[in-house]
């Protein structure tokens, strides 16, 4: 499995139509839940994906919100790879991008709430109450990077 990671005015159509196309897949069909996708966000985010042959099995996208922290959103990943090891690498990468990209900023995330545990395996720790989002229960979680002087 190779990764990728280019900003969204360097994606190709068929990376772009290849990301837009597993987010439904999972977020649409899957988790049967429709939502407004196509956001805005992806103008000024970063995209990581892994692939193979051509195929996209997991990805996501870092940006900086408008509050100054920056967020690790839409993270996905096909369902015959979970368990694999591969959402877990994905965040590491997102996690390095963010930092190498904003410094020391807080990483903040909505996190849909069943997935806490997985994030808190990536150094998230849990910042908010339960609040529905698109008809999901999600935590606002938040990972610093915090460095020794």
């Amino acid at each position: 499995m190779d990764f990728f990671c280019k900003h969204y005015d360097d994606l190709s159509r068929d990376e772009l139509y290849g990301i837009l196309q597993l987010r439904a897949e999972v977020f649409v069909v899957e988790q049967n839940c429709p939502y407004q996708d196509l956001d805005g966000n992806d103008f000024n985010a970063v995209h990581i994906w892994a692939a193979e042959d051509g195929k996209i099995f997991g990805c996501l996208r870092v940006f900086l919100k408008d509050d100054g922290n920056a967020t690790i959103g839409r993270v996905v990943t096909k369902k015959e790879v979970r368990g694999t090891g591969l959402g877990l690498s994905l965040m590491q990468e997102g996690i390095r991008l963010c930092w190498n990209l904003y410094g020391d900023t807080p990483i903040v995330i909505h996190a849909q709430s069943y997935a806490t545990g997985f994030y808190e395996k990536c150094g998230f720790r849990v910042s908010s109450e339960e609040f529905p989002e698109d008809g999901i229960p999600h935590h606002e979680m938040a990972l610093y990077n915090i460095t020794f002087q």
